[in-house]
């Protein structure tokens, strides 16, 4: 089995995507042997009120019951903007919402604003996970209208430091970190934060360079199979996992790697 844990549709307004609608992804994760994918929209991260993007999301995926079981849809939440007390309430209660992707960048905010704090105990009190992005795009690559990642002539991209404060401030949640991107090193008490919490990183991200390497630094059970599509392409994420050797992950491995460690997140 095969499931994507990070995966969209919708718009990127820099960017002129494919397969970015359910109906387009679906069959894609037919040709490639994708049996689930969660997904959020990525209008969410644009909209002045991200609920309009999760209403198009839960309106999409109802318009073919060939997608209920296929598709797990993620909420896209801005905790500083006005009422997203009820909006994460409707998508979790009333849309069936199985998760709440963050973009504390986009939307302006800090990992540790007291509103962001909040929204992560909320979305651990209902049992599911909330998402964090290193990055939507490489920043090399950004549009001159997109955020800036750049601080003089260096790259400031977030790397797992950079998220490791909600971790630590709500120790007890679960969390998703996708696009594993940048500077990986981490001291030995950060390090001990990762490996007691409940985190599970996707294998989209460009770090993700030699998969047996993580697994042994961070554990087979912190990772899962993740394409960042439609902005990445679909296979490198899947190909860090079949392309494992044998004295580097068994097959019981490669299995929690497909789908057992996102089965365990999800709540399979």
């Amino acid at each position: 089995m095969l499931i994507d844990i990070n995966a969209y549709v919708g718009n990127w307004p820099f960017q002129q995507l494919k397969y970015n609608t359910c109906e387009a992804l679906y069959e894609r994760m037919n040709k490639f042997g994708v049996d689930v994918s969660v997904i959020s929209n990525l209008n969410g991260i644009f909209y002045k009120n991200t609920q309009s993007a999760n209403e198009e999301l839960y309106k999409e995926i109802r318009s073919n019951r060939r997608f209920k079981d296929r598709f797990i849809p993620y909420a896209v939440i801005n905790p500083i903007y006005a009422g997203w007390q009820d909006d994460l309430e409707t998508c979790i209660k009333t849309y069936g919402f199985k998760g709440v992707r963050l973009y504390p960048r986009y939307h302006d905010y800090e990992i540790l604003d007291p509103a962001c704090i909040e929204l992560v105990k909320r979305v651990r009190d209902y049992g599911l996970p909330v998402a964090f992005n290193y990055r939507m795009v490489d920043s090399r690559e950004r549009s001159w209208m997109d955020i800036s990642n750049m601080k003089g002539n260096a790259i400031r991209e977030w790397n797992l430091k950079n998220i490791l404060p909600i971790v630590n401030a709500v120790p007890d949640a679960k969390y998703m970190i996708l696009n594993f991107a940048n500077a990986a090193k981490l001291d030995t008490e950060e390090m001990n934060l990762v490996k007691k919490s409940d985190l599970l990183f996707d294998t989209s991200g460009r770090t993700i360079t030699n998969m047996s390497d993580f697994l042994n630094l961070y554990g087979s059970d912190k990772f899962a199979f993740g394409t960042h599509s439609p902005i990445l392409d679909y296979l490198t994420g899947l190909l860090r996992i079949e392309s494992l050797h044998s004295n580097e992950a068994d097959e019981n491995t490669k299995e929690m790697l497909r789908s057992g460690n996102a089965k365990k997140m999800l709540g399979f």
